[in-house]
């Protein structure tokens, strides 16, 4: 059951890790095949200092439109039924549509970073965390900026990655605190154009955006979350399994896992609540992982023990990278 009929960009996972990306290669739709931006290395940008490391294998750019697209078309042709309908609410037996309801034994709950009625995630910082993304449309600037890597500017408050798209165009994904978005009084594209300003480095990346540039956002993002228990017959996956922040590129590894576990668990007769309680135990290390990282990356002081680390001893930026792998 998908919400659109045509598939578009979600607002996360323009980025797919090597072992993502091996992982799709078993069921034929590796990265390269779709047109995906090889990246071989990470660069850190925190003020005017840069780092770069190589990633342990090459890494993608591809869309979420390019690659939901392919996944869909591919469990289609397997023989899965597909439905549109936007879900209002899920409870155990049911999904409740806004064309009609959905009686379901078994529930697979995977609506990302967005909550459904039932089924919500806690929110308790005081300081919550918002997700913006945008797409730079393609130039020969960008390409030469942005060529075999994916960068993190990191700012105080957040931080934003950029990448390049298999058409060339560059996703820009932010995680910032919501309060510089009140800051800007709550105009998203102020808030850009205000971190443009600020550093340098990610002014020049934003120097293509239009004047119309579209923004995708999504609040109060609960990251560090994991869930560790479910209601009968429902199997979180994805963001409703397990936050992982953004900066890491695991969300998409998580969403594949949770999902593969989940369906053998279901073959195998385990039980949604065992499953899940599993699943918890294997995503605690790279979330806290991630965690720990993010902490350090939306402070200035942070951000520049980072850069400087990883510049100096970049096998730890590699160990950070191993750690945060589920």
């Amino acid at each position: 059951m998908d919400r659109d009929e045509v598939v578009g960009d979600a607002l996360c996972g323009g980025f797919l890790s090597w072992r993502s990306a091996e992982r799709l290669g078993v069921v034929g739709l590796h990265p390269r095949e779709l047109g995906g931006h090889a990246v071989t290395s990470l660069a850190l940008i925190a003020g005017e200092r840069e780092a770069t490391g190589p990633l342990p294998a090459p890494g993608y750019g591809l869309s979420r439109r390019a690659l939901d697209g392919a996944l869909r078309a591919r469990a289609v042709a397997d023989g899965a039924k597909l439905v549109i309908d936007r879900a209002r609410a899920v409870r155990p037996g049911m999904v409740e549509g806004e064309a009609r309801d959905r009686p379901a034994e078994t529930i697979f709950f995977a609506t990302g970073k967005h909550d459904v009625r039932g089924e919500a995630r806690p929110r308790e910082a005081k300081d919550p965390a918002l997700g913006l993304r945008v797409r730079l449309p393609a130039n020969q600037r960008l390409q030469e900026m942005l060529h075999g890597r994916i960068e993190l500017h990191l700012f105080d408050g957040g931080y934003a990655g950029i990448v390049l798209q298999e058409d060339g165009t560059a996703n820009v994904c932010l995680a910032l605190r919501k309060s510089l978005l009140a800051e800007a009084g709550g105009n998203p594209r102020a808030l850009l154009d205000r971190l443009a300003d600020e550093y340098s480095l990610f002014g020049e990346r934003m120097a293509s955006a239009p004047a119309d540039l579209a923004v995708d956002s999504v609040g109060s993002v609960p990251y560090g979350w994991i869930a560790r228990d479910t209601a009968p017959g429902i199997y979180r996956l994805g963001d409703q399994a397990a936050v992982i922040p953004s900066l890491a590129g695991e969300g998409m590894a998580i969403a594949m896992d949770s999902g593969e576990a989940a369906a053998r668990a279901w073959l195998d007769g385990e039980d949604a609540a065992t499953f899940q309680r599993r699943f918890a135990a294997r995503a605690l290390r790279p979330v806290r992982t991630a965690q720990l990282v993010w902490s350090l990356a939306e402070r200035t002081s942070g951000a520049r023990l980072l850069t400087a680390l990883t510049a100096s001893a970049p096998v730890l930026a590699r160990a950070a990278m191993a750690l945060t792998r589920i």
